[in-house]
């Protein structure tokens, strides 16, 4: 049997683009690729050079959906690894959004964001 690695998670945004580059300045990413999607829509896909998020955004409006942990398939939170954890924390609160949910734990430390979309994001360090 061959392991295995995640490549990518792909979701819905209202603005792909500056979702994008919110997370390129909060995480030290990149945007790899952007352009038309799926039905007319557009994707973005920021990260590294071996894992990305797929950020898409339907032709017509997004509406809101009711809580992810109580939807079948639902998303409910991206996980980022970062070494300095603090450094990172620092930079997601310059973009604006608000942490929560902090935590020590064995083997690491963590903490969650929800950005402009309600994408829940769990940053954490086992350094």
């Amino acid at each position: 049997m061959t392991q295995a690695t995640l490549e990518h998670v792909n979701f819905t945004a209202t603005d792909p683009r500056k979702t994008a580059e919110r997370l390129c300045r909060v995480f030290d990413w990149k945007i790899r690729w952007e352009g038309p999607s799926l039905g007319g829509g557009t994707s973005v896909h920021v990260g590294s050079e071996d894992l990305y998020l797929a950020i898409y955004s339907p032709k017509e409006d997004v509406s809101d959906q009711p809580d992810s942990f109580r939807t079948r398939g639902g998303l409910n939170h991206v996980g980022v690894l970062v070494s300095d954890l603090e450094a990172a924390e620092e930079q997601v609160l310059a973009e604006g959004y608000e942490t929560h949910s902090h935590q020590t734990y064995e083997p690491g430390r963590r903490f969650y964001f929800h950005n402009e979309d309600g994408i829940e994001f769990e940053v954490v360090s086992y350094g």
